[in-house]
């Protein structure tokens, strides 16, 4: 039970006088402790407040000088910007310039170019023109001729031309030109002009040629020379011992040899020819060679043949081909008959195509 405070006044005052000291005391002590903190925390406040006013003043000299060097470098900025900006016109006004003798070179160049390809397509034409016109003038003349020489030096010209030139569109013209050339080369044909030599070798044979007729007379004479020039050196030596009626019995013995002549006679035809048939015989034989070299010149070789075939059956008929010149001109009789023969001219359409593609100017 708790005692009634009237009961025990002594008791109550007695404790609250030592409570109200210590509340006290405590009291100045926080009160001590209290002034204490705040004090400091004053002094804490004012050194920050310092502090913080050098460190902005520090920052403000900073922000100043950071500002001062903006400042001049925005100068210097715009400054360099307005030398770059008038550089720049500068720059942009010469290169406009440039940009136009740039476009006017390109237009000269252009124009150039147009110039040389026309003066070399020009060339190339009037080179094709020329060398067209002269193949086929040597073809004709080939043709004409029937000697292939005509034509393989045109072609060779032609060659040698293009190969001068070395132009690469010309190339297909040029192998095709090589190619017909190789063609002719290989091809064997009738050398029209040796064979027409060869015919006037006949024809000036024909007078040194000795008849049948005369074959005779000519032996004798071959004959009695021989024996004449022995008794001759015999009478010389025997001239002292031999006595008048040996000298003629020997002249006598002379003059019947000359009366009396023993020959074969296999072609009868021949032996029987008068002096003046000789003539003639000679003279046709003669005719009937210009007949084949005409022949051969219009290139009816067939007509040649026949006449070359006549010709050799007249020369072993009439005239001797055992001797003397007989058998070289009845060799080549037989070779000209051989040679007359109808062969074709090379044709060259390769080149001909190739000149018509590069007269197009594909």
């Amino acid at each position: 039970m708790t005692p009634e405070p009237a009961d025990n006044p002594t008791s109550t005052t007695s404790t609250d006088v030592p409570t109200d000291a210590k509340k006290s005391a405590w009291q100045g002590q926080f009160a001590k402790w209290a002034f204490a903190g705040v004090t400091a925390l004053a002094l804490i406040g004012a050194l920050v407040s310092v502090w913080t006013v050098f460190k902005l003043n520090g920052i403000q000299e900073i922000l100043a000088k950071q500002t001062s060097d903006v400042s001049t470098q925005a100068v210097e900025a715009r400054v360099s910007a307005k030398q770059a900006e008038e550089l720049a016109r500068d720059t942009a006004a010469r290169l406009a310039v440039t940009d136009a003798k740039l476009s006017e070179v390109a237009l000269q160049r252009a124009q150039l170019e147009d110039l040389m390809q026309s003066l070399s397509r020009s060339r190339d034409e009037n080179l094709v023109v020329d060398i067209e016109s002269a193949v086929r003038l040597a073809q004709q003349q080939s043709q004409l001729t029937g000697s292939v020489q005509p034509l393989l030096a045109a072609l060779q010209s032609s060659q040698m031309r293009l190969t001068k030139v070395a132009q690469p569109r010309l190339a297909p013209l040029l192998r095709a030109i090589v190619r017909d050339i190789e063609q002719i080369k290989a091809t064997p044909v009738t050398d029209t002009p040796t064979l027409l030599i060869k015919i006037d070798e006949l024809v000036r044979a024909v007078d040194n040629l000795v008849l049948l007729n005369a074959v005779g007379a000519s032996a004798v004479s071959n004959a009695s020379a021989k024996p004449a020039t022995a008794p001759d050196t015999l009478s010389w030596a025997r001239a002292i011992s031999m006595s008048w009626w040996e000298k003629m019995l020997n002249d006598l013995w002379r003059n019947a040899q000359g009366l009396v002549r023993i020959s074969r006679i296999d072609r009868p035809e021949a032996s029987l020819l008068a002096p003046e048939q000789s003539y003639f015989v000679r003279e046709n034989l003669k005719l009937r060679l210009l007949n084949v070299r005409l022949a051969v010149l219009a290139r009816h070789f067939e007509s040649a043949q026949a006449d070359m075939n006549q010709v050799t059956r007249d020369l072993n008929k009439y005239f001797d081909v055992a001797s003397g010149q007989g058998p070289l001109t009845l060799a080549l009789a037989r070779e000209v008959l051989a040679q007359s023969k109808n062969t074709e001219i090379p044709r060259i359409d390769a080149t001909l195509a190739a000149l018509t593609t590069a007269a197009a100017g594909r």
